[in-house]
C-alpha cells in the first residue's frame, strides 16, 4: 500500500466566521489544557526576548484601555 497524498482529493469546506471562531477557540483550549498539563513551574522569559517584549506591549496597551479583554466566560463557553 503506497501512501500517496498528492493523489487524495481536495475538499473545499465553507464555513461562517462565527463557525471558524469556534473551531479556532477549541483548537487553542485543546492545547493549552495539554500545555498546563505538562507544565509543572513558573518560567519566565528573558527580558531580551521578543515575547518580554510582546509581553510589555500588551500590558502597555491593556494599562491604556487600546484592548479588550474577553471574560472567562466568553472564552471558555463560547
Amino acid at each position: 500500500m503506497t501512501n500517496d497524498i498528492s493523489a487524495a482529493q481536495e475538499v473545499e469546506v465553507t464555513l461562517t466566521i462565527r463557525q471558524l471562531e469556534g473551531i479556532i477557540r477549541k483548537v487553542v483550549r485543546e492545547e493549552l489544557m495539554e500545555f498546563a498539563a505538562q507544565e509543572k513551574e513558573i518560567s519566565y522569559p528573558d527580558k531580551e526576548s521578543s515575547l518580554y517584549e510582546d509581553m510589555e506591549d500588551i500590558l502597555e496597551r491593556k494599562e491604556s484601555g487600546q484592548l479588550k479583554f474577553h471574560t472567562h466566560e466568553e472564552i471558555w463557553n463560547g
